[in-house]
């Protein structure tokens, strides 16, 4: 584990230095550091399924993140994310993408608007998140997972802003018709060798607009292309350090200490097989083990995960209902069969990631996020509800109630807030 360098005392000045802290006054003392500050986590995927009348976020749903979750684990601010999957380069194929993208934004504000305006609101600005919280609401965000949607139109990112989006990543897994994605790395093919033009062209609207560049899914020559460019900090709303854990999702070394210059930030996340990878595959086998043999004598059929996400939103739910009774089934071995065999990802290890990003960069540059109901989710941390572990987990590593805050929510809130300023000063001719 990465040690810091934090003295524990500077967060307890009241208590005599000679005094250990017993683990009720160290839990009862995180509680109220939780409870003080501003939660944000900058990656949430939603589903346009669980936004009716009939089924939304004010029910105790299936999913990680919903309105009794976030009530509960003292979860304030969801950046609910528009993704659409990436597609062929064709008119056809941009216009499918743009209606399924317009039909999520429409969502986020049926929520807002229509179903619980009494306990969400969506928030535009940092001013806002703190006058909605004030207010003791949630707060709603809205990101753009994969810029494909804009099509070829970059009319479509001013309208995109119009209806709350404060973030944009230009790819997803696959190259679009704006970056190259760190899929790439796969095989070596590169559509652009980095920014298309047309990804040129999309960063200065961008930074005209307000719009955060998020550097989650593109590859790294499109990032630090992007980097170069950019008259704003940037984000990576959903990554964790590559140095730690090596896959291409994650950035490397250099792309940190090019975000960190730029003045940005990187939203460390919660996704088990980014945040420990050998650790997560040992774990993964084994729950495959007995996920097979549970199913087997079931009679059901599992489907991976990337075939499940794969499918149409309806299809997504009604095999998570099917699949209820053999997750169930599951769950009531995986401790004793998996467990303690293969421990799971956890939040301790996704704080070894902070660690190491504070360390490297400066904690002003590291933020939260947990990728959930897109796969994210560490053991601890494994939805809304559980959200007060990982403050736990920082006040143990010796964490400040102010340096708690700025991870959770405030060098976010700064970057937006600069971002913000600096479409102000294009606009007005500067």
């Amino acid at each position: 584990m990465i040690a810091l360098l934090f003295l524990l005392a500077s967060t307890a000045c009241s208590q005599d230095d000679n005094v250990t802290e017993t683990e009720p006054d160290l839990v009862a003392r995180a509680r109220g550091i939780h409870e003080r500050v501003i939660t944000l986590d900058t990656h949430n995927d939603i589903s346009t399924a669980n936004f009716t009348a009939d089924r939304n976020y004010t029910m105790a749903l299936s999913t990680q993140v919903n309105l009794p979750n976030m009530e509960a684990g003292g979860f304030d601010v969801s950046w609910m994310v528009v993704f659409v999957g990436q597609g062929d380069l064709t008119p056809e194929r941009y216009g499918d993408a743009h209606r399924q993208a317009l039909a999520k934004f429409e969502a986020v504000h049926r929520l807002t608007e229509q179903i619980a305006p009494d306990r969400i609101e969506l928030a535009l600005t940092s001013d806002d998140v703190r006058r909605i919280i004030a207010a003791g609401k949630k707060v709603a965000m809205i990101g753009v997972e994969n810029a494909y949607p804009i099509g070829t139109d970059l009319s479509n990112i001013e309208l995109f802003h119009e209806m709350g989006a404060r973030y944009m990543s230009l790819a997803h897994n696959g190259h679009s018709q704006f970056a190259d994605s760190n899929t790439g790395e796969r095989d070596e093919v590169w559509l652009h060798g980095g920014l298309s033009e047309l990804g040129r062209k999309a960063i200065a609207e961008m930074n005209r607009l307000g719009i955060m560049i998020d550097l989650s899914h593109p590859s790294k020559e499109s990032n630090m292309q992007a980097l170069a460019l950019t008259r704003a900090p940037v984000i990576a709303s959903h990554s964790a350090a590559r140095a730690v854990g090596d896959v291409s999702r994650n950035l490397d070394d250099e792309q940190l200490m090019a975000l960190k210059e730029n003045g940005g930030v990187v939203q460390t996340v919660a996704f088990q097989s980014y945040v420990n990878p050998e650790k997560n595959q040992a774990h993964r086998d084994a729950l495959d083990k007995l996920e097979k043999s549970v199913a087997e004598e079931m009679g059901f059929e599992l489907m991976g995960r990337r075939a499940r996400f794969g499918l149409s939103d309806s299809d997504r739910e009604a095999y998570d209902i099917a699949v209820r009774p053999v997750q169930e089934a599951i769950d009531a071995r995986v401790d004793a069969e998996v467990n303690s065999i293969a421990p799971p990802v956890d939040v301790s290890d996704l704080a070894d990631h902070i660690d190491y990003l504070v360390n490297l960069i400066g904690l002003e540059h590291v933020g939260i996020s947990s990728d959930f109901d897109g796969g994210g989710g560490v053991e601890g941390w494994n939805d809304a509800a559980e959200t007060f572990n990982v403050t736990l987990e920082l006040v143990r590593r010796g964490y400040t109630e102010q340096q708690i805050g700025m991870l959770w929510s405030g060098n976010l809130l700064r970057v937006l807030d600069e971002v913000q300023a600096v479409a102000a000063e294009i606009q007005a001719g500067s």
